[in-house]
């Protein structure tokens, strides 16, 4: 029994031996690396940099009322397409007790004086037809009747455009009525009826009625970092990502870049602006944010590598190229554009060239 356990532990202690033997011969072998290959292929290369803001209307007009006063009727609502002197709404004006008192104190003296004038006039009109008097005489009363019949049109006009704004002989033209004074869409209207509005004045901008935008109109405002600001030039393309319309890219051109930065988190940021080429039947809301891919250089439709690929030595760029199952062999290679994933390679490489993959 003791001899059968002895050949046990033997044969046991012999098992651990080779397998660690073979273990330790394993790990010491080197094992054969398969490196992956890519070819080159034509594409585009683009090298661009990237500013975020929004697609605004060029032209966004608030419409304000010409007379204070309140909002009794609306005849739009946001969406509404309008044309310049379409009828946007109607306001009641309430005029202030003390201009209604004084204007009526006017006319009142006004009539006064001009019923004195009157009688003044058809006397000496009597003495003129008779001879009594001279005809200078004469003149001078009928231009004074003349001038009381005019300060009281003027006196009667003032108390109706006070109380009303709008006089008799005005017809239809009233400050009552709020028109359009471009041809666009409605985008806000930021009253209800029965509010009060203000006109414009010294002391205050005035109550917004409606705000108008040409929408066949749009531009980018966005922002550049100071670092890419020195890259960019009026004129150059951009390609506008709108994230609330997906699959779809829209074309721009810079037409302007502040001359001032403005500092924004610690950093310096430059305004630009880009017209927006909408083609026909495309329709962009105001405000949606936008990023604009703004195109440094281009090349379409040239011989390119994946960056990966390229390895250095001094001053020279290279690749590996197989030349054999597994086998590779050095070449030298000359680049060009590189949009920081795909770079353009002017001589060096074919197509058909199976080139090496670094191991990372």
């Amino acid at each position: 029994m003791k001899k059968v356990r002895n050949i046990v532990l033997i044969v046991v202690f012999a098992g651990i031996f080779i397998g660690g033997f073979y273990y330790l011969y394993d790990k010491s072998r080197e094992k054969e690396v398969i490196y992956k290959t890519e070819t080159a292929e034509i594409t585009n290369i683009i090298k661009k940099t990237v500013a975020t803001g929004s697609v605004v209307p060029r032209q966004e007009i608030e419409i304000k009322p010409q007379e204070s006063g309140i909002i009794t009727e609306l005849y739009v609502e946001p969406g509404d397409n309008l044309k310049k002197g379409d009828v946007i709404a109607k306001i009641q004006i309430i005029p202030e007790m003390v201009q209604v008192n004084r204007a009526e104190s006017q006319l009142n003296k006004a009539r006064i004086a001009f019923r004195n004038a009157e009688l003044e006039y058809k006397r000496k009109k009597d003495l003129f037809d008779n001879g009594v008097i001279a005809e200078s005489e004469y003149l001078d009363e009928l231009m004074s009747y003349d001038n009381a019949k005019v300060d009281l049109e003027a006196a009667d006009n003032n108390l109706q455009l006070i109380k009303e704004g709008v006089t008799k002989k005005m017809g239809s033209q009233t400050n009552t009525i709020i028109k359009a004074t471009i041809e666009g869409m409605v985008l806000d209207v930021p009253v209800e009826v029965g509010n009060s509005v203000i006109k414009s004045n010294t002391f205050n901008d005035g109550t917004t009625v409606a705000i108008l935008a040409d929408m066949a109109e749009m531009i980018f405002e966005g922002k550049v970092d100071e670092t890419e600001v020195g890259k960019i030039k009026e004129g150059m393309d951009l390609v506008l990502s709108i994230g609330a319309i997906e699959g779809e890219k829209f074309d721009a051109k810079l037409e302007y870049i502040s001359p001032k930065g403005v500092e924004e988190n610690g950093a310096i940021q430059f305004e630009i602006k880009a017209d927006v080429n909408l083609k026909e039947g495309q329709f962009i809301r105001a405000g949606y944010s936008a990023n604009a891919d703004i195109v440094l250089e281009r090349r379409d439709s040239v011989l390119a590598i994946n960056e990966k690929l390229l390895q250095f030595s001094n001053d020279s760029a290279f690749i590996e190229v197989e030349v054999a199952e597994q086998v590779f062999e050095r070449k030298e290679i000359e680049t060009g554009l590189s949009d920081g994933i795909q770079i353009e390679v002017t001589s060096g490489v074919t197509k058909e060239e199976k080139i090496k993959v670094p191991q990372s």
